[in-house]
């Protein structure tokens, strides 16, 4: 199921139209409230959701949608006015997976649907994640730091079990944008160093595990 939040008619109509026929299911709404409501019965697939909304918009929306623990990591792609360079920045901070710019063709939101979902499918993964004495278990969506929960944001949780699937490889500030923002960044890739920061930091003595490769990016240690 997928929920499109588009205060337009005839655009939340195409796009609800466009999704059946390829084969998804799809439920249009034309504000938050109505979302939430809905969100209380059902969990959709992803969401298509709408900077400029009535009410609250899709910032604020977002930010909703990652607080609650239900929606935390639901896939969520923002449609944002062309050139609207500070929202598409903030959703995609803010734990957006994607982001269209109006107008977009209705196979172009398929197809970047179609992309958010295979990479945010979950992975059965059985055996948690250990480096020293920091593990995370992919089921549960747990860090332990020397036995003690740490909370994090879904960006840092991905990014820190990006490391941990991958013990010793670099990865430039590009390819981790591309793995956990889900798209080809065009703005500072400064986000990345200060969501490595945050990391590094609520990993405590942990922290140091995460290596800067001067010039080239991060790595986390194989062997600690």
């Amino acid at each position: 199921m997928i929920f499109c939040v588009e205060d337009d008619d005839s655009i939340r109509e195409l796009m609800i139209y466009t999704l059946n026929s390829v084969g998804y299911e799809a439920k249009g709404f034309v504000s938050g409230d109505e979302l939430f409501g809905a969100l209380r019965t059902e969990k959709p697939q992803l969401i298509m959701l709408d900077i400029m909304l009535p009410g609250e918009d899709g910032i604020c929306i977002l930010k909703k949608l990652r607080k609650q623990t239900e929606t935390s990591d639901t896939p969520v792609i923002m449609a944002t006015a062309r050139g609207t360079e500070y929202d598409k920045v903030t959703g995609l901070d803010l734990g957006a997976d994607d982001y269209l710019a109006k107008p977009f063709g209705m196979m172009e939101m398929v197809s970047r649907i179609r992309a958010v979902l295979r990479r945010t499918s979950p992975v059965h993964v059985s055996r948690a994640l250990r480096v020293g004495a920091l593990e995370l278990n992919p089921e549960t969506y747990t860090v332990l730091v020397n036995g003690e929960r740490v909370q994090l944001t879904l960006k840092e949780y991905k990014l820190l079990r990006t490391f941990m699937e991958h013990p010793g490889r670099v990865f430039t500030r590009d390819q981790l944008l591309e793995k956990v923002w889900g798209m080809d960044y065009t703005g500072e890739t400064r986000t990345v160093d200060v969501h490595i920061g945050t990391l590094r930091t609520k990993l405590g003595g942990c922290g140091n595990y995460i290596e800067t490769m001067r010039g080239i990016g991060y790595r986390m240690e194989g062997n600690v």
